[in-house]
């Protein structure tokens, strides 16, 4: 069993900010034995085009992630930054990235699907390909927890990334996110709850929450689900933490009752055609 905190943020455009409350979070978290902490998508900024780019930093490189880094070993606990701007070879990546209690960033995933959809609120228009170009390959990670699988927001809405997720042995997946409060009212619950039932993973999912100083709005309502499907813990709108424990060992009788992975035979077929007889 492992105790994980959530922070849902209400998260603005200054970093030193950000990380003031995510520092502050930090402290009670720990009185309360947590190993595990968990930020939203955009986390430490949250912002316009502009402030991702000037603010971004090569993969473990720069000062933001050194005081990511220095407070993961202050507090001796596992910290996944929802989002961070990358800067790569060809653009930039909305990444999240995580550390262990030493410090060390043991791994990373840059977002697949980028949101440029039309919203019906005051924002309307989104258009993420215009800030971020799109990872190309996903992220499953060994950790004394168990199997992690990483997604961040938009990704929820394909279910092929999280049926690759499991594939690979994701046993937790984790989707920091920064929902529209048009299409978290609708959708966020529901699909955080197909995505666990249809891989049999918990899923830890933290949000943005409230109205941003850029003008957005979030849903928040961050939540962790069983392998089930059913919500063992979640938050209203308040920018605050949830502490959840968390048995990963109860994937195993649910697989073991109801092997769908096994059963499934689209993917069986793909073997198949990989490795003709």
């Amino acid at each position: 069993m492992a105790r994980m905190g959530l922070i849902q943020m209400t998260s603005g455009s200054s970093i030193k900010e950000n990380l003031q409350v995510i520092e502050q979070n930090l402290q009670q978290l720990v009185k309360q034995k947590v190993e595990w902490v968990v930020t939203p998508e955009n986390a430490l900024l949250f912002g316009r085009h502009f402030d991702y780019h000037h603010h971004a930093e090569p993969l473990k490189q720069g000062v933001i992630q050194q005081q990511l880094s220095a407070l993961a070993s202050r507090y001796q606990v596992w910290l996944l930054m929802g989002s961070f701007p990358i800067r790569r070879e060809h653009g930039v990546t909305s990444t999240s990235i995580l550390f262990n209690p030493q410090g060390e960033l043991v791994a990373d995933y840059d977002k697949l699907h980028m949101f440029d959809v039309d919203v019906t609120d005051g924002h309307r228009r989104y258009r993420e390909s215009e800030t971020f170009i799109p990872g190309n390959r996903v992220t499953v990670v060994e950790t004394p927890l168990g199997m992690l699988g990483l997604s961040i927001c938009y990704d929820l809405r394909f279910p092929h990334l999280y049926s690759e997720l499991r594939q690979k042995g994701a046993q937790i997946l984790f989707v920091p996110a920064a929902f529209t409060a048009v299409t978290g009212k609708a959708h966020w619950q529901v699909l955080l709850q197909a995505r666990a039932i249809e891989t049999q993973c918990w899923v830890v999912a933290v949000g943005q929450t409230g109205v941003h100083p850029c003008g957005r709005e979030t849903w928040g309502h961050s939540m962790v689900v069983s392998p089930w499907g059913e919500v063992v813990a979640s938050l209203g709108q308040d920018a605050e933490c949830l502490v959840v424990d968390i048995e990963v060992e109860q994937t195993v009788p649910i697989r073991r009752a109801m092997p769908v992975m096994e059963h499934t035979r689209f993917y069986n077929q793909l073997i198949e055609k990989k490795n003709p007889l």
